[in-house]
């Protein structure tokens, strides 16, 4: 179902946001546009992370697990939790710690037989997942809250690529005696924007 939240809607509004600044992104099929967002709910997810829960089924003494697709950073987990004490004779040892590397989940020492039997072999975890644009809005992560947010974020996208151009056509992007970005070139106004960016995240 299309709306406010689904990318073409998305990227729409980021287009008549950037006003002259658009029609230097001539991509088809709003393709720089959607790069943009995506890098936008990339940033989005460090300040606004969605935690998502997923299980896992653990295999003696083996260590690594495929991890959830849209796995930002490993949260914590409940299994074990409710484990015996050292001092008794049921108590299953260590228990492992969990690292995302590559693709895949590592739990170091690999769980054992031994721990398997005790906990059981569904390893429940809750993980932070990263913000996703959807063709349609059901399928967009980010909250309707934070739709201006996301577009202010892609506008500092759109800015960082307008200056990474300039960077080899340096007419008049520079002042003659500082040799910094002029207020009005694409760097200063990336820079300005994420400014802006970073302080409404920590506002909201």
């Amino acid at each position: 179902m299309a709306g406010e939240m689904a990318r073409a809607a998305l990227a729409a509004d980021l287009r008549a946001s950037l006003l002259d600044a658009a029609k230097a992104f001539t991509a088809a099929n709003d393709a720089d546009a959607v790069r943009h967002l995506e890098r936008a709910a990339e940033a989005l997810t460090a300040v606004r992370p969605r935690t998502l829960a997923a299980t896992l089924t653990l295999v003696a003494d083996q260590p690594n697990y495929p991890a959830p697709a849209d796995l930002w950073r490993y949260k914590s987990t409940t299994w074990g939790a409710a484990r015996s004490q050292p001092w008794e004779k049921s108590w299953p040892g260590r228990l492992p710690d969990v690292r995302e590397i590559d693709g895949a989940l590592w739990l170091t020492p690999a769980p054992t037989a031994h721990q398997i039997a005790a906990l059981g072999a569904s390893f429940s975890f809750f993980y932070y997942a990263r913000h996703a644009i959807g063709v349609d809005e059901a399928d967009t992560t980010v909250a309707p809250g934070d739709r201006a947010l996301l577009l202010l974020r892609a506008q500092a996208e759109a800015m960082r690529e307008l200056a990474m151009r300039d960077s080899v056509r340096p007419t008049n992007a520079q002042s003659a005696w500082s040799g910094q970005p002029k207020t009005g070139t694409p760097a200063a106004l990336a820079r300005w924007l994420l400014e802006e960016f970073e302080m409404r995240a920590r506002a909201q």
